[in-house]
């Protein structure tokens, strides 16, 4: 198997929730570190796994924000860190899959169904100052799911007249994933970068 290294840069998590029956409010998680095992001649044995920093959602919205972040929603105080350990089950078509994965929210784990797109693979340079270090390949992937955030504690809710809610309980999930093979980052010696970097983030 081939271990790809998620690039945090390029990575990133979303959801939508219905809010007051009429309209999507979105959030972002940027701050997403991970890795995938991939051998295309082996590729539902793929897995991959990955670690979402909780404390910087943002939705646009510092109010928002710093609700969601409370122990009404995310509790990020308690749980800072949302994970997740999945693995392909079925290959659909050339470039589709179906997936699925353990993911943890306020310290609660529960297994999600995926679909699973594969976006393509790019040899690109990697440069350091005026020299070029040699080829990195990157290769990305979308997954999308829906949950019920009731099933991870995630409950706060308010109602409104006529019976309708604040939030849904239903939330639909995206996560974008670009990938750089290990081999090409020790290559290269931008393994170096990258660690810096999460060191820093």
């Amino acid at each position: 198997m081939a271990t790809w290294i998620f690039e945090p840069g390029h990575t990133e998590a979303e959801f939508r929730a219905r809010h007051m029956m009429v309209t999507w409010v979105r959030g972002l998680f940027k701050d997403i570190h991970g890795q995938l095992e991939l051998d295309w001649d082996r590729c539902l044995d793929a897995t991959f796994e990955g670690e979402i920093d909780a404390t910087r959602i943002w939705t646009g919205e510092p109010t928002r924000d710093a609700h969601l972040r409370s122990a009404d929603f995310f509790d990020v105080d308690s749980h800072p860190k949302i994970t997740f350990d999945g693995r392909f089950t079925q290959r659909t078509g050339s470039t589709t899959f179906k997936g699925e994965v353990d993911l943890t929210i306020r310290g609660v784990t529960r297994t999600v169904a995926l679909d699973v797109a594969y976006l393509g693979e790019w040899k690109t340079p990697w440069w350091e100052g005026a020299e070029n270090k040699g080829e990195m390949r990157r290769i990305g992937f979308e997954a999308t799911a829906r949950i019920d955030r009731h099933d991870f504690g995630v409950s706060w809710q308010d109602e409104i007249p006529g019976g309708g809610v604040v939030v849904s309980n239903e939330i639909e999930l995206i996560l974008d994933v670009e990938a750089i093979l290990l081999d090409d980052l020790e290559r290269t010696g931008a393994i170096e970068y990258y660690s810096d970097h999460t060191e820093a983030t």
